[in-house]
């Protein structure tokens, strides 16, 4: 097995991660979903309803609910919200979950199994940028 193949088993180990399902309804009862996806794949590809893009270079600056630049959409100094990363197929975004929370301190940090692919082939609203 391949070190980030163990990395990611690991990872995986420690964080929740939802079905698209899941995520749809942790979505309507409060939950923020960030989109790690490069700015191209989400004007490429759609973009889900309310979810916040942020580039993942930036994303514990971003998440870090201590400092002066987190989400709008985060509570200051709430470690306890309820955050979804979602990115193309599910494999970014498991490892930055575990990446924040190990880090941060956040407790909430969830993924989506299959990415974006798998929200969009579940058929769960993606808003196309294309004119």
């Amino acid at each position: 097995m391949s070190a980030i193949s163990r990395l990611l088993e690991r990872a995986r180990e420690e964080i929740t991660r939802y079905t698209p399902a899941q995520a749809a309804e942790a979505l309507r009862t409060g939950a923020t979903l960030v989109d790690l996806r490069p700015t191209e794949y989400r004007w490429r590809f759609g973009e889900i309803p309310g979810a916040i893009g942020v580039s993942r270079h930036v994303l514990e600056w971003r998440l870090d609910v201590t400092g002066p630049w987190h989400i709008k959409e985060l509570r200051h100094a709430e470690h306890d919200q309820e955050i979804i990363l979602i990115c193309n197929e599910g494999y970014t975004s498991s490892l930055a979950a575990h990446q924040v929370m190990t880090q941060l301190g956040l407790t909430r940090v969830r993924d989506v199994i299959g990415g974006f692919a798998a929200w969009r082939d579940a058929g769960f609203p993606v808003m196309s940028r294309l004119i």
